[in-house]
């Protein structure tokens, strides 16, 4: 695409002046021409385009990587998910939906909501919660199934008091179904429905993109689609299938990597400069993450969910699925740094087409150390939050700073921050060099090494 947006011949561009205005905006134009339709080009229209020449090196760098990614792709493209005897535990568990049809009040004494222990021992928090349970008001809810073989069947839930999710007549549920277990205990209240504010949400954020973003925000919106689909349907279960996580992250990254950067920011120079610093900040990351998650023995299998995985599909490389959760984690900052210190070069350039490479480059990584402290801040603060209950939990324990993160589930996290960080780091000066290079290599004469000033004047007439 980005050989449409510029050729040798300046004839070509004489077809008028709203050909040029927006379709082409070469670095040497003149400065004669200040109100002319350029200035506006830069504003609306694509990135200027650079030399035949650096085109082609780019392209030679990113055809054979991104014919690397759809072989990847269509090696580990996984038939679905692979089939397993449910388990019945945490999220292996059979569903279905249900509605709350009825709830009145009870005695708790009266529906046997928990078993004082026999020798009536109230010193163990086991102890307190059961004489507690049994104090009070309980809430007993019938609850109708709404989908499945037994749509119309009806069972009844005790709510305690004190239980976090107290539930309400009409209001809908998620219900889980052991088929082992005797027919009055088969069906159990797991969590509530939470779809219409969910979509409600998710319809606003939408509105919301489109809105401010207008069409970028449109083409972003489809490439977040994208993103989720590469996940869902490639990533995910080629990982269950047994292929190497880290590799399967690494293409599956890439892959979105592409789709999305080029949808959303248009297949120019500029773009694949960001995916170039996208690509070696990945594999920095990649290269990091394996060396300190097996130098600090981490094995990714850290809470009931990660053993539950373990325990279905034993041959999946948990510690790989950590690596593989580094990458894909890092590559949505990645994303926002690459593109906006290319950017940044890139307008910088156009200010100013006077200014070389060194210039472009100091110019740029002091935009970028601005970035840098802000972007590092996210990182922590994300994974920080995601951690809170684990990390409250430590404080109470009252240990110490070097006890908590000695421990696997705190040094994950860590390391995850740690390694994402530096790649964030590092692609600041490499992506800002990179872009420094090559914006600047069209310079008086990159069109073809006609004067600018005499090709300039000739657009000018012609545009007359």
């Amino acid at each position: 695409m980005t050989s449409s947006q510029q050729t040798p011949d300046p004839h070509d561009h004489g077809h008028g002046a709203g050909g040029h205005g927006h379709g082409h905006a070469p670095p040497p134009v003149p400065p004669h021409a200040p109100g002319s339709g350029h200035g506006h080009s830069h504003a609306h229209g694509p990135a200027a385009p650079v030399s035949r020449h650096l085109r082609r090196v780019i392209a030679a760098v990113l055809i054979p990587f991104a014919t690397a990614v759809v072989v990847g792709l269509a090696v580990l493209w996984p038939g679905g998910a692979p089939a397993h005897e449910r388990t019945g535990v945490g999220f292996d568990r059979q569903t279905e939906q249900g509605t709350v049809v009825a709830v009145e009040r009870v005695d708790c004494k009266d529906v046997n909501a928990a078993q004082v222990p026999p020798t009536g021992d109230t010193s163990t928090p086991q102890g307190r919660e059961a004489v507690n349970a049994q104090q009070g008001q309980c809430e007993k809810a019938t609850v109708e199934v709404t989908t499945g073989k037994d749509k119309g069947r009806r069972f009844v839930e005790i709510v305690q008091p004190d239980a976090p999710r107290q539930l309400d007549q009409g209001q809908g549920v998620v219900v889980a179904y052991a088929p082992d277990a005797p027919r009055d205990l088969q069906y159990s209240v797991t969590d509530v429905n939470r779809k219409m504010p969910m979509a409600l949400l998710a319809g606003i954020f939408a509105l919301a993109v489109v809105v401010v973003g207008r069409l970028r925000g449109l083409m972003a919106l489809v490439a977040l689609a994208v993103s989720f689909l590469v996940l869902t349907f490639f990533i995910l279960p080629a990982i269950l299938e047994g292929s190497n996580p880290l590799v399967v992250a690494v293409v599956g990254s890439s892959a979105i990597m592409l789709i999305a950067l080029y949808m959303c920011h248009g297949l120019s120079a500029r773009t694949s400069v960001a995916v170039l610093g996208t690509l070696i900040s990945l594999l920095l990351i990649g290269l990091l993450g394996s060396l300190f998650i097996g130098w600090a023995s981490l094995s990714g299998n850290t809470d009931d969910n990660t053993g539950l995985i373990h325990g279905l599909y034993p041959n999946i490389d948990m510690s790989g699925l950590l690596l593989a959760g580094v990458i894909i984690g890092s590559l949505g900052v990645l994303d926002d740094v690459t593109v906006t210190q290319t950017s940044a070069v890139w307008e910088l350039h156009q200010a100013d087409p006077a200014m070389g490479p060194r210039a472009l480059y100091r110019a740029g990584i002091r935009i970028g150390r601005d970035h840098i402290a802000s972007v590092v801040n996210t990182l922590v603060l994300a994974y920080a939050g995601a951690a809170l209950p684990l990390l409250l939990l430590f404080s109470i324990a009252q240990s110490s700073v070097g006890t908590v993160a000695n421990s696997e589930l705190v040094a994950e996290e860590i390391v995850r921050t740690l390694v994402g960080s530096i790649g964030l780091v590092a692609s600041v000066p490499v992506t800002t060099g990179l872009a420094a290079l090559v914006v600047s290599a069209d310079r008086p004469g990159g069109t073809g090494g006609r004067k600018p000033t005499a090709g300039g004047g000739g657009r000018r007439r012609r545009a007359k």
